[in-house]
């Protein structure tokens, strides 16, 4: 009995013939011997019908809904086709010029596939991709055959993101056999003999190769869809189903794991944020940016590597039972591939909500010939438990109402300042923006909102402190102290307390996320009783503004003194993001500020300055902000083993030097070894920096307030 094709099956069937022709078109490659069954492809991708009702929706929302009423139109599709293939091939390792040119037939079809037509188009780039990985692999095993030459006096490139495509393979063949050198190099610098280095990458090239087949149609479409979304703002995401879930449980924070946030870049696992009160804050080790090389359970097994892994794969490795230990091996962040690796144990446990409260804790800070106790309050999150408020909890658990009471408390211990520490505030609750400024502003406005780039649909909105325990707590001199990852609702709080002259800013400039999303579970708008599933949509549906009319969006708050980072502004931030909204500006509402601040910054810059001359902390500071960037600045490294040691050895030996210096000038102990550094010894540079301008502003504000009582009391 002849079979009749559902429309499904025969797209599916077209789409295979059409992968098939495109594959047969491409070079061919052959599998290194005993490596045949590593690069068979037995996994064929094609869209579902599910995933055209999901892009159809998606589609809709960024039009409807999206803060700029984005069109999916041709010039979206354009965009769309480059992010999509940087996204495949960021470092372009892959890719060939040709393919690059084939796809240019799609360069203003994706807008009406995501629309309305078959997506067949991003399984064919996908699959073309898929191909030349499996390539480069099958090319990379073979180069193990022979063990590299390490005295070679040749420069591997391992930043390719600006290099124009690779011609033909043969091309890629030369940039893969210096990868493969470098892979190799980078273990043989920790003394691996070579049958062991070759083992390692032999695992790791097909371990990446067999996680490549392990693919499935809703990883392809979510890829897609995500850079769909991503090309209209960073801050707009697709999620599939399972990864939904997994954002529910990290929000929740009711998993067992390390507490940090990862996402894949390039082959590595890269760590985006340390989640506070989790493991990994409470250990310090772990940073922003540090890369995930291979990782253990406990202390007697051995190191997997990860390097190539699924990111799901790699947090199923790293999640287990409380109490136990976890092992990470990590290239720290900034650092260039072969560098020194560390290892961090961590023993996992669950993320404890009371470590994400705001906490305080006094210094002394010696000042013309006496003390200043300046009181400090780190601010981590801007939380409120509101299941507790909506079900009548007069308890219910607020940062506004912590802050308030360790005010409180620090009054009654007698300070002479107040420093708001936000660094790492990547924002919160909008209304505990509002109402923690309350603690500081006496009545106004707190920030203005704006719901779409055309105002005749919605009004801007004016935003007063509505919470009625924020009344003004403190009175006396206050500084907010920022980085380049205080976002959002930190930029609110901050910009509010320098728009009334409230207090003053220090540190770096801030992220600039100025925008508002807005979360839909998109299985509400299915059209299918399959029970089939559709994610999640984020999407950025607003922007805040300053009271002043300026938006925070991409350029954030800046500072009214400058503090050193580390922190590299054109790396990190709104600003350094693809796709960023704008920033603009709308009518200033208003308000009423305090007296300008302009001469006291004048002041305080100048006293900061001279003190900053003879500060060893400061200055070793600055020396090791000028080392990071030199190796940020680095594209290559050398092949040649022993200068690859000189250089290491030159690094370890530089940061020790620099370490003994300030040690030297502090009246301290030198180290003999960098593994004598104890980093819980280490100062908080900027926090001491902050607090000593801090004692500044109490001595001017007592100065001129005696020059104001001498005033009054002339006949």
């Amino acid at each position: 009995m002849e079979k009749t094709l559902t429309k499904f099956e025969q797209r599916r069937a077209r789409g295979f013939a059409i992968a098939l022709l495109t594959l047969l078109s491409l070079p061919a490659f052959s599998s290194p011997a005993g490596n045949a069954s590593a690069v068979e492809d037995n996994n064929f991708l094609y869209p579902e019908q599910r995933h055209e009702e999901i892009g159809e929706l998606v589609a809709q929302f960024i039009q409807n809904s999206h803060y700029n009423r984005v069109p999916v139109d041709d010039k979206l599709s354009s965009r769309v086709l480059d992010d999509y293939i940087e996204n495949l091939d960021r470092n372009r390792m892959y890719l060939l010029a040709s393919d690059i040119e084939y796809f240019e037939r799609y360069r203003f079809e994706l807008d009406d596939i995501v629309k309305s037509k078959p997506l067949d188009p991003v399984y064919e780039i996908f699959e073309v991709y898929q191909t030349r990985v499996r390539e480069r692999l099958s090319f990379a095993l073979a180069q193990l055959e022979t063990e590299p030459d390490f005295t070679v006096d040749i420069e591997y490139q391992f930043d390719r993101t600006e290099e124009p495509w690779a011609l033909d393979t043969q091309e890629l063949d030369a940039i893969w056999s210096r990868r493969v050198v470098n892979d190799a190099l980078s273990l043989a610098l920790e003394n691996e003999p070579w049958e062991k280095i070759r083992a390692v990458l032999t695992k790791r090239y097909t371990g990446f190769i067999r996680r490549l087949d392990q693919v499935n149609n809703d990883d392809v479409f979510e890829r897609f869809m995500n850079t769909f979304a991503h090309t209209v703002d960073p801050h707009s995401s697709y999620l599939s189903p399972r990864n939904a879930d997994e954002y529910r449980i990290q929000m929740s924070l009711s998993y067992v794991g390390i507490g940090a946030t990862l996402q894949t870049e390039d082959d590595f696992v890269k760590i985006v944020n340390i989640i506070r009160g989790g493991p990994a804050d409470f250990d310090g080790e772990l940073r922003r940016d540090d890369r995930i090389t291979a990782v253990a359970q406990g202390f007697e097994e051995e190191f997997v590597d990860v390097i190539g892994w699924r990111l799901d794969d790699v947090v199923d490795l790293i999640r287990g039972p409380k109490k136990s230990v976890v092992r990470l091996q990590i290239i720290p962040a900034n650092s260039v591939p072969g560098s020194p690796k560390q290892v961090i144990s961590l023993v996992r446990g669950p993320v404890k909500l009371e470590e994400q409260a705001a906490k305080s804790k006094i210094v002394t800070v010696p000042h013309s010939g006496g003390e200043r106790s300046i009181g400090i309050i780190e601010v981590p999150g801007f939380y409120r438990d509101y299941r507790a408020l909506t079900s009548g909890d007069t308890n219910y658990t607020s940062v506004t109402k912590d802050v308030k009471r360790l005010i409180g408390e620090l009054e009654d211990e007698g300070i002479d300042g107040l420093i708001i520490d936000m660094r790492g505030n990547g924002g919160g609750h909008l209304n505990e923006a509002t109402a923690l400024s309350g603690l500081f502003i006496d009545n106004g406005p707190i920030v203005q909102l704006r719901n779409s780039i055309d105002v005749s649909l919605h009004p801007i909105q004016r935003i007063d402190s509505p919470d009625p325990v924020a009344r003004v707590a403190y009175n006396g001199p206050l500084a907010v102290l920022v980085d380049r990852f205080s976002a959002s609702a930190s930029e609110i709080f901050a910009g509010a307390i320098q728009d009334y002259s409230r207090g003053v800013i220090i540190g770096q400039q801030t992220f600039g996320k100025g925008t508002v999303q807005n979360l839909y579970s998109l299985d509400q708008y299915s059209r299918s009783n399959d029970g089939q599933r559709f994610g999640q949509l984020t999407l950025t549906i607003g922007k805040y503004y300053r009271i002043t009319g300026a938006s925070t969006q991409h350029r954030g708050v800046h500072p009214d003194i400058v503090l050193p980072s580390s922190i590299d502004t054109k790396l990190v931030g709104e600003s350094a993001r693809e796709n960023a909204l704008p920033w603009d500006t709308i009518e200033t509402t208003r308000f009423k500020a305090g007296d300008p601040l302009t001469s006291m910054i004048e002041s305080l810059v100048t006293r900061h300055t001279e003190r900053s001359k003879d500060d060893p902390n400061f200055e070793y500071q600055l020396d090791r902000i000028r080392a990071s960037k030199r190796i940020r600045e680095q594209k290559t490294v050398s092949l040649d083993i022993n200068a690859r040691r000189a250089t290491r050895e030159g690094e370890l030996t530089a940061t020790l030097n620099r370490e003994n210096n300030r040690r030297v000038a502090m009246g301290l102990e030198r180290l003999e070894s960098l593994d004598d550094f104890d980093d819980e010894e280490f100062p908080d540079i900027q926090l001491d920096q902050a607090a000593k301008i801090v004692a500044d502003m109490a001595a001017l504000r007592k100065v001129s307030s005696l020059t104001a009582q001498t005033a009054q009391m002339r006949p």
